[in-house]
C-alpha cells in the first residue's frame, strides 16, 4: 500500500465522518464546524490531485467567507440548536430516504462503471499549474465571468441583509 493511498483513505474517512457529524449534530454551530472540516479535507484532496489553486480557493471561499456568513446568520438568528420537527413536515423524511437510496445506487453504479473502464487518475503536468495558466484563469474570471461573479457577491450581501432584517423584526415582536 503506497503512502498516497494511505493518506487518501485516512482523508476520506475524515471527510465521511465530518459529513455525518454535520448531518447528525443537534447544534447548528457544531454542524457548521463539521462542514468547515469537510471543506478542508476536500481542499487536501484537490492538493493531492495537483490543483493547488482550486484547493486554496476552496479554503478561502467556502471554509472562509461562506462559513463566516453561515455562522453570522446562525448567531444572529439565535438558532444554535435544532428544535423538534413540526407535524407539517411529514413528507420530508420519506423524500430524504428516497433521495439517499437514489444517490447510493448512482454512486455504486459509477464506481463499478469506472472500474470496468479501468481509468486511472493522473496528476496534471507542470504547465497546468504554472503562473501563466493561473493568469489566464484570472483574466477569464474577471473578464468573461465578471457579471456572474458580481451577481453572486450581491446575492450573498442581500441574503445577509435579509437575515438581519428578519432577526430584527422577530426581536422587536418578542419585546412587546
Amino acid at each position: 500500500m503506497t503512502s498516497e493511498l494511505l493518506v487518501f483513505l485516512v482523508l476520506s474517512l475524515v471527510a465521511i465522518t465530518s459529513a455525518l457529524g454535520m448531518l447528525f449534530s443537534r447544534n447548528t454551530i457544531y454542524s457548521a464546524l463539521f462542514l468547515v472540516l469537510n471543506f478542508v479535507t476536500v481542499a487536501v484532496f484537490y492538493l493531492m490531485l495537483g490543483a493547488p489553486f482550486i484547493a486554496m480557493s476552496q479554503i478561502t471561499v467556502y471554509a472562509g467567507a461562506i462559513m463566516v456568513l453561515f455562522l453570522f446568520v446562525i448567531m444572529l438568528l439565535g438558532a444554535e440548536s435544532v428544535t423538534s420537527p413540526t407535524q407539517g413536515m411529514s413528507w420530508q423524511r420519506p423524500l430524504a430516504f428516497l433521495l439517499a437510496i437514489t444517490l447510493t445506487v448512482e454512486s455504486v453504479y459509477l464506481i463499478f462503471a469506472r472500474a470496468r473502464l479501468d481509468t486511472v487518475i493522473t496528476t496534471p503536468d507542470a504547465a497546468t499549474n504554472s503562473m501563466e495558466s493561473l493568469r489566464e484563469m484570472a483574466m477569464t474570471l474577471f473578464d468573461k465571468f465578471l457579471l456572474p461573479f458580481e451577481v453572486t457577491s450581491i446575492l450573498l450581501l442581500v441574503a445577509m441583509v435579509g437575515a438581519i432584517v428578519l432577526a430584527k423584526k422577530e426581536r422587536a415582536g418578542s419585546k412587546s
